[in-house]
């Protein structure tokens, strides 16, 4: 059984039915099933890959054992540290991740990471061993409906109970996950299936006739969107990740460079632009930067440029962009006016658009709007950044401590975040200068992310120092994964933020909920204890005085490295724009 995808629904064929090159097409020759997956893992390009071994998927760890030369395989803790770790790996590669499990709770332990992948369009091939078919239906050990379960979270799933099909199954896995809006695709096969023997030939797969994962743009609209643009006095653009997933940032730049356009960028779409660009305007969303979201409101023209418009960006979808036109550039059809009415909708891959409708549009000016940015920029120091990086009271801030180790690695290295108060802190705070530099957790929001993605990504890119931002309540879900860390001398720098508490649900505690603060203080434990068990260097910083020296000593080490710092009990992210209000009603305190 397979299942439908977000945007574009697939028509279920046979293994008959799909068009391959020639020059793509191995000999055959008789292998096992298992056998199988790790040629064809071959032939997609992969090296690397995540997972925990069990029973059900026992026989492709035995074949694994002999093609340990081309295909490293990563011993997680925990299965969703698999999934996660293939996440990091993909965001910073543009690759496809591969997570490998076996059946029962190893494949309920992925289902987290696969929603995750599927939320942040993600592309990971999820491998789970399952019971023999013969056995399916009968509540066999350790046997689970993973199709089922991962249906409404994946873009294709499918369960493979003939070793002739593996072949077939795995083409079409890696070219849905990675084609037209990327995200996971499921694979559960069964052990017979790895057992069995057949005469294998591999094909790549060049396309799907029930899927057309990439749009162009009709003509007529991009020359109407090119009209709105010619006339607006103040428009805006928002970048999301689209143009990161679609390696369009030198298109970006071109065209807001013509046009003159401010910049904002999504939490998903950080690093399409270096911050420091002239015309980026910073952050949307309820955690975002105070100009891009009060200035929504006075545009007369948005341009969603691959973004999905999602609550955390819009807040009261009824009281958004109230003044502008919208044109919105999407590679997935189901975003289209989904959530905001589109007046001209651009449905294709944002690296073919953008430069089409920068040859439409005229060469432009709106410095003048751009100061309005700049102007809700200084009142936003003034009363908040500065206060942030350079705090008077002895408690250090989470701001200052981001802004420090951003700086001690030159502004250059790639963030990994978990999810809570240091991830908002993190995406304000850490500065960018390269495309594909941030990880972390947006439309799922998993605590526990961090630290799994952290190793992916570090693997993936092993020559770009790689920070982790975590807090003590993500930190302690995937603590296990200091094991793989370990084991694999895999060098990210830890920065613990700990203020003792589940800072974020504390925060929404202290201004919504009267200051009942339920369940959200945290007793922990001696995490340098902990580190040192796990074999990796820490230090703990209590005091402002030793904070530099601190950054220094974990940015010169070689190795892994866990910098814990002692944050102020509780302090609080601004700014914020409070659930349900108006992006307007931003709050700066």
């Amino acid at each position: 059984m397979n299942s439908p995808v977000i945007g574009a629904k697939y028509i279920f064929m046979d293994a008959q039915t799909f068009e391959t090159t020639k020059e793509q097409k191995t000999e055959a020759r008789m292998i096992t099933g298992a056998e199988a997956v790790m040629e064809c893992l071959l032939a997609e390009g992969v090296d690397l890959m995540f997972g925990y071994p069990g029973g059900a998927i026992m026989p492709v760890y035995d074949a694994l054992y002999s093609y340990s030369d081309r295909l490293k395989h990563v011993l997680v803790r925990h299965e969703q540290g698999a999934i996660h770790a293939a996440q990091g790996y993909a965001r910073v590669t543009g690759k496809v991740g591969v997570g490998l499990v076996t059946s029962g709770p190893a494949a309920t332990n992925a289902v987290t990471g696969i929603a995750d992948a599927m939320l942040d369009s993600t592309p990971v091939v999820v491998i789970s061993g399952q019971v023999g078919s013969t056995l399916i239906g009968t509540d066999a050990f350790q046997e689970i409906d993973v199709v089922g379960i991962t249906q409404p979270i994946t873009k294709w799933n499918y369960q493979i109970t003939r070793p002739e099909d593996i072949p077939w199954a795995f083409a079409r896995a890696f070219y849905i996950a990675r084609h037209g809006r990327p995200g996971p695709v499921v694979l559960d096969i069964t052990k017979d299936a790895q057992f069995g023997k057949f005469m294998f030939q591999y094909q790549r797969m060049k396309s799907i006739r029930s899927y057309t994962p990439v749009h162009v743009a009709e003509q007529d609209k991009i020359e109407e969107a090119a009209s709105l643009i010619n006339l607006a006095k103040k428009p805006l653009a928002l970048i999301g990740q689209g143009v990161v997933l679609g390696g369009a940032e030198k298109e970006l730049l071109a065209f807001i460079e013509k046009t003159g356009i401010p910049a904002a960028w999504t939490i998903l779409g950080l690093s399409a632009l270096p911050t420091d660009h002239p015309l980026n305007v910073g952050m949307l969303g309820m955690h975002g930067n105070y100009g891009p979201n009060i200035k929504t409101n006075e545009a007369d023209l948005i341009l969603g440029i691959g973004m999905r418009f999602d609550d955390r960006v819009t807040a009261d979808t009824k009281k958004y962009a109230t003044k502008a036109k919208i044109i919105h550039m999407e590679i997935d059809p189901a975003e289209i006016n989904k959530i905001m009415h589109a007046d001209v909708p651009l449905l294709g891959d944002v690296k073919d658009t953008l430069p089409r409708l920068t040859e439409k549009v005229s060469s432009n000016d709106h410095s003048e709007w751009l100061q309005e940015f700049h102007a809700c920029s200084r009142v936003e120091h003034e009363r908040l950044i500065d206060k942030d990086l350079n705090p008077s009271k002895p408690e250090l801030s989470m701001g200052e401590v981001v802004h420090r180790v951003s700086a001690a690695f030159n502004d250059d290295a790639i963030m990994v975040t978990d999810v809570g108060q240091h991830q908002m802190v993190g995406t304000r705070y850490f500065r960018f200068k390269q495309t594909r530099s941030v990880v972390t957790s947006g439309g799922l929001g998993t605590m526990g992310f961090g630290i799994p993605a952290a190793i992916g990504a570090k693997m993936g890119k092993p020559d770009r120092p790689v920070v982790l931002f975590v807090g003590d309540g993500g930190f302690q879900m995937t603590i296990q994964e200091l094991g793989t860390i370990y084991q694999e001398k895999v060098p990210v720098k830890i920065v613990l933020l700990n203020n003792n508490f589940l800072g974020m649900v504390r925060q929404w505690q202290e201004l919504f909920f009267d200051l009942r603060y339920a369940s959200t203080e945290m007793i922990n434990p001696d995490f340098q204890t902990i580190a040192k068990g796990y074999y990796l260097p820490s230090v703990k910083v209590t005091d402002r005085k030793n904070l530099d020296a601190a950054i220094k000593e974990m940015a010169e080490s070689d190795g892994p490295f866990l910098m814990e710092v002692v944050v102020e009990k509780e302090g609080n992210v601004f700014p914020m724009v409070p659930a349900g209000a108006s992006i307007s009603d931003i709050r700066l305190e």
